[in-house]
Parts: C-alpha cells; structure tokens; sequence
C-alpha cells in the first residue's frame, strides 16, 4: 500500500523523541570537521578502493551508529527536530558523523545556481545564470566551470555537499522549477549536468542530480501519480540521469515526491532498485527530497538510503524494524556503505572543507563569462543589434526595475544578493520564501557605461503611456520584461505577467527601434514579436547579469547561445493546454501545523498521464507538425555561417564530418548540431539530438568538424528485452544551427 494510516505515523512521533535521547548519549556529534590524520585508523589509507574503505568503517559501527548516518536531524517547520541539530552549519541538512571512527558529519546545502542562505548566515555567494540560462550556452567546459565555482564557494562557507543538479525536462514549460534545469533533450541535459557534477566534485564535494524522476511540475507534488510507459521513461527523463551518472559518477541521487506509476518516487523499486542500482550500477547513496520519504520497510526494500530532513520513518522507526527483522542488518549496512562510500569517492573525508573567504573576483569572472556564452539573440532586424554607441545620442531604458537590477529564481535555489535584494534599501532586503528578489547588478548602469557621453533615461512601466512617451524621444528603446518563477509553484500561462505585453506594444508602437530584454525561467509568448525589431533572451543572468548583457547589446562579446527549450506560440500547443491541478484534499494548507503528518501518511494521489511518451519538447512539436515561435537549438549571432560536406561513416559509433564557414564580417562561434532519425520501424518522433559542436571562426573562416555518435544516442529501449538496442535500417542525419535550419542531410543503411 502507498498510504499510510495517520496512527502510524504518530508511533513513529513517539519513537523518534525516545530515539532522540539515545542520539544524545550514544552519538558523538562532531561540532567541526573530523581530523583523520590525528589517528591511524586502516580505512584512512588513501591507497585503497573507497568501497573497501567504506566496508572496513561499517564492521566497526553500532547499531545506533549506523541508524544515525540514515537520516537528517530536522528543518524548522517540516517536523521534530533533533537536539543534534544545533550542530549544523546552517545548511538544508545535516547528518550526524561518528568522530571516534574519524567520519565527519555531512553538511548539506541547497546550491542550484549559487550556495543558498549565504546572507542569513553572514556569508557571501555567487549567483551563476540560472541552470536553463547555462543549458543554452550548449558548453561542457563551461558546466565544469559552473559546478566547480559552486563546489569551492560550498567548502568556503564549510559546506561538503551539495543539493543542486537538477536534471528534470521541461515536459511541461510552466513548471516553476523550470529555471533550475537544462532544458528539454536528455542528451544535452545529461552531458551537461554530468560536466557540472564533475566540476563540483572535483573539489571534494558530495554532488547528487535530482529529482529522481519526472518531477515535472510543482503543483500538488506531493500527491500527483504520474503515469509512464517503461520505454518512455527510459528514452526521455530517465536518459538524462543516466548520461549524467555516467559522466560524472555523482555520488548521490535526490528521489522526487511524486508517485511514478503508482509508488511514491522515494519507495520505487522500479526507478532506485531496478533501474538506478542494478540497470545503472549506481555505487551512490540516494536520499529523499525533504518529506519524501513515507514508510520504513517499504522504502529500504526499495533502495531509499537515507531520509530527509527528519528521522520519522528512519530513525527511531528503522531501529525497531531492523531488531524486529522486518529490514534485514544486510539491507541496513547496504544504506550506510553507500553514503560512507561517497564520501570517502569524494574526498569528504580525506580533504574536509576548512571555512574561509570566498573569491568574489573569481566568481565575477566565471558567472560573467557563462552569462555572456547564455544570453540568446531572438530577433536582430534591420540591424537594430549590436548598438554603436559613437551613433548614440538618447537611450530609454523601460520596465523590470532595470535601473537597479536583475529578478533571480525562488524557492530552495534562491542565492541571497550582496546588499539585499535590490529593489530595496541597502541592507533591508532579506530573502524570504517565494519573494521576487533582483540582484544589484544594473542594467541601466552598465549600458550608461558603453555610452558615457549618452543620455539614458528611466522609466518604471508601471504606465505604458508614459513609459512610450519617454521611447518616442530617444534613439533607443530598451524594454526589460521578466516572468518570475519558483519552486512551489507552477505558472498558469507562458504569458508575460502583469500587463507587460500591453507596455512593449505601447514602446514599440513609439519607437521602431525598439529592442526587447528577456528575463525569464522559461518561455514565453510574443504577440509583439512583428513589432520590435530586436530580442534578447538575457533569462536569470546571476551577480554579474547587467555586465554581461551590455556587452552583447553593444557587440563586445558576440552572441553564441542557442535555446536549450523551445519557445511554443501559445499555451494551446504544449502537450497539456491545461495545467493538472491536485484537488483540495490532495494539499495542505501553508499555516497547518500537521502538515508534515498529513504528507508523511501520503496525500490522496490525483493523475497525470503522460501520454505524450517519447514526443517531449521538440520532439512533440515536430511529430504534431505544430510551428513554434523559436525552436529548440535556435539562436541567432552578429555573423552568418555556412555548412557543406556532409559525410556520415556508419559503425558502431557513426563518425559525422562537414564543414562550417564564418560567412559574414565578424569573429563568432557556432554551435553546430547533428540529428539523427530512427528507421521508421522504431516509431521514434521524427528526429533526435545526438551531438553537437562549437566551432570559434573568425570572418571568412572554415573549419572541418566531426562528431562520433554515442551508439547509445541511436538506440531505443526494448521494454520486453528491458536493454537498448540499435535496429537495423536507415538512418538519417542532419546537420544545421537549429532543431528547424538543417541545410546540410545524409541516409545510410546502418545494422
């Protein structure tokens, strides 16, 4: 059963405050880090096998010992806490160490684009362009880049592990999470959340991808059933996590809240079990989002590791189930190998994080630099961009507090700005839960600076009026529009909010040369589109956001980024026109002080089906023949390119050879991508991303680029055979600058 009964729960209550006293008088907590060195304990010695190592620590532990690695001590408002948590460094989670064996406790910190709760803890971190923003760059070394920024900015503020890489695709584009992952194609989001794990646990930190799986929507979260075929699963969200895993050996997978087929995420043996540990090998330990864990028994048999953030069900409870054979010491001992394994993987335990000043330079550095290979030119007409600052007299700048800062993602992923949120007074802006926050970081400043003698003018958009009466008297109108998004939340249309629609119509109709900035978490609709001549996809930009888009607007830095989603013309065209929303007895109320009982039990489930299969993002638009406003892999540069020579050599990992050439007049770098479609037999959508290149040319500039194909890129799942397989017959590959611009195709017969 996936319910269960309240009454259970409250023994669980009852056992977890008599477990927390012998937490107290049985567990050393550690109040820093452990320091191996100070004794020679065997499994300290570097030269052997993490796995061996962790073996070696788990035949040494106590019962209560091994129990308290499986748990969190609590967070305020979800649940008991534990008196251990007064240990924590402030993060989302902290579990308990066992200093008389030299293993030091986890501490855990949200880290989506940056380390949260920096400011509440008298701490500074950097904002990277959020997680969809870096997708479109299409760039692997720039997601190592962006995985280890965060990785050192966590082991600065005493972090060792992270709880970012999320990995989930935009199946449905009004998901407030959208913002927070890499986009719609598996292949792209996996090669790129496996770079960024790489990155960040390259500097002894614990990663993990999340949320395992098809968390792809945040209303009703915490009750939705979605409903999947195994070959769909496989082929689309699932294949983004195990390209991930396999690229970066991350160490730990987060399991979603909703159900799967029936079975909570957290308790599915199909999806941890099944696929995750046996189909993938995973070595790693996986851990429940924060209340996701909702049975004892059922879950470890499942392969749940370790809950989070209290001990309801793995604390006190996984005790009395262990003494009373109900979970076996074997299964218990595989939780704890697992977590003690990725830690010594990592290097946790041998290079514990030692608090110190983070390197605000270096992250300027690195989060301008993923801004600028980010922001996505649309639409250039007549034109209108790069701007010439020596032809500038006037500049209105127009809408989205523009003249102080940037919007940035909510919820659990939110960094805290330097000085407070920016559309407040210095040092009066704290960040609370699901509140728009703006980063100081100011594009009207910035583009003051590339036009010095200029004089560049502000209006709030709050009338559009007033706002197209400043437009009608400058050179340039620049109009920012944002569309805030968060966790916990699901927006009810792709349409720009608060009547901004009707303020870019209103500038535009004042001004022709009026030009676009977009700061969004996800698509948006245009009913303006004809009507200005320029468009700027500048998404979340991070600390340095203002900086990076003046450089693009004024063509220091040639736009390169290519969309990692598509842009659908209305909400009537994704696969879902309407949003499934759970019924009221599937919630709970925010003020309800037996919330977390109530999710705990399980709320009632309420159904998504995902009927769509395999046809996610542009997959779906193309087998439905449904035009879109900008499809998946556009983007546009200052320069032209063009593709020619196309030769595929087939085999088991098919080679792709064919040039690319700079055609216009300015330095640039195109990211050239390789589709492939499936003998027909297969009944796959039309075509598939399968590699892609970034080709730097300078003007008049050719190039010869090959791509080797992953056979994996080719295969489908056979859910009979439950493995890939390539079928024999013909493939077709395509060549281009966009899932919609691919000039350059090739048949071959391939077994």
């Amino acid at each position: 059963m996936v319910l269960m009964k309240l009454s259970n729960i409250h023994r669980a209550g009852l056992l977890l405050l008599v477990g927390m006293i012998v937490h107290v008088v049985l567990l050393l907590p550690a109040t820093g880090q452990a320091h191996p060195a100070q004794k020679s304990w065997p499994w300290m010695n570097t030269s052997l096998p993490p796995d061996e190592r962790a073996a070696m620590v788990v035949k040494e532990m106590t019962l209560d010992e091994k129990i308290g690695m499986l748990h969190g001590t609590g967070m305020e408002g979800l649940g008991p806490m534990s008196p251990l948590a007064v240990h924590s460094n402030g993060g989302a989670g902290y579990v308990v160490g066992v200093e008389r064996l030299g293993i030091p406790p986890i501490q855990m910190s949200d880290a989506a684009y940056g380390v949260r709760v920096s400011g509440e803890n008298g701490r500074y971190s950097t904002a990277l362009p959020s997680n969809v923003a870096s997708a479109a760059s299409w760039d692997l070394q720039g997601a190592y880049e962006y995985g280890a920024l965060i990785g050192e900015e966590l082991r600065a503020q005493g972090y060792n592990m992270s709880l970012g890489g999320g990995i989930n695709l935009t199946r449905e584009p009004r998901n407030g999470r959208t913002f927070e992952y890499l986009g719609e194609d598996p292949i792209l989001a996996g090669k790129l959340v496996g770079s960024v794990m790489k990155g960040l646990q390259d500097q002894h930190v614990i990663g993990d991808l999340k949320h395992y799986a098809l968390n792809d929507q945040e209303s009703g979260r915490n009750a939705v059933n979605v409903t999947v075929s195994k070959r769909a699963m496989r082929e689309t969200d699932l294949l983004a996590f195990e390209i991930g895993l396999r690229d970066s050996n991350a160490a730990a997978v987060m399991c979603s809240y909703n159900r799967v087929n029936g079975d909570f995420a957290c308790e599915n043996k199909y999806l941890l079990t099944d696929v995750l540990k046996t189909d993938w090998g995973f070595k790693g330990f996986v851990l429940s989002d924060w209340q996701g864990t909702h049975s004892t028994a059922k879950a470890s048999a499942a392969g749940l590791d370790h809950e989070e953030p209290a001990e309801i069900f793995y604390g006190p409870a996984m005790k009395k189930a262990v003494e009373s054979r109900e979970v076996s010491m074997a299964e218990l001992n595989d939780h704890v190998q697992r977590i003690l394994r990725s830690m010594f993987a990592t290097g946790v335990i041998d290079d514990p994080p030692h608090k110190s000043v983070v390197d605000v330079e270096l992250g300027f550095e690195v989060t301008q630099k993923i801004a600028e290979n980010s922001i996505v030119l649309l639409r250039d007409e007549q034109g209108q961009l790069p701007l010439d600052a020596s032809k500038l007299h006037s500049i209105a700048v127009i809408g989205s507090h523009s003249d102080v800062g940037m919007i940035s993602g909510g919820g659990s992923a939110q960094v805290d700005p330097a000085g407070g949120n920016a559309i407040k007074p210095r040092g009066r802006g704290p960040t609370t839960w699901q509140a728009e926050i703006w980063f100081r970081t100011s594009p009207m400043k910035a583009i003051q600076g590339k036009v010095p003698s200029a004089k560049v003018k502000y209006d709030p958009g709050t009338d559009p009026a007033a706002a197209a009466a400043l437009a009608k008297t400058a050179d340039v109108a620049i109009v920012f529009a944002y569309q805030w998004t968060s966790e916990g939340m699901d927006l009810d249309s792709l349409t720009l909010p608060l009547h901004q629609d009707d303020l870019i119509q209103a500038v535009a109709a004042a001004n022709p040369h009026t030009i676009v900035v977009l700061e969004t978490g996800t698509a948006v609709t245009m009913p303006w589109l004809d009507n200005v001549n320029a468009i700027v996809e500048a998404w979340y930009a991070g600390s340095r956001g203002a900086q990076a888009l003046a450089n693009i607007l004024f063509g220091d830095v040639n736009p390169t980024a290519k969309l990692p989603m598509t842009f659908p013309k209305s909400d009537a065209d994704v696969p879902h026109p309407m949003l499934v929303k759970p019924p009221l007895a599937s919630t709970t109320e925010g003020n309800d002080p037996d919330a977390w009982k109530k999710i705990a039990a399980g709320l009632p489930a309420f159904q998504i089906a995902y009927d769509e299969g395999l046809k996610v993002g542009y997959k779906w638009y193309d087998t439905e023949k449904k035009p879109v406003l900008f499809p998946f892999g556009f983007g546009l540069s200052y320069t032209t390119y063009g593709y020619s020579n196309l030769k595929v050599t087939p085999g088991a990992n098919p080679k792709i050879n064919f040039t690319v050439t700079n055609t216009g007049s300015r330095p640039g770098a195109e990211i050239a991508q390789v589709y492939a479609g499936l003998p027909a037999s297969t009944g796959e959508p039309p075509k598939r991303l399968v590699g892609w290149s970034k080709v730097k040319l300078g003007p008049g500039e050719s190039k010869e680029v090959s791509v080797e194909i992953e056979q994996l890129f080719l295969s489908i799942y056979d859910e009979q055979q439950n493995s890939w397989k390539r079928v024999p017959g013909e493939y077709v590959f395509s060549v281009g600058g966009s899932s919609q611009n691919l000039p350059l195709t090739q048949s071959v017969q391939m077994n």
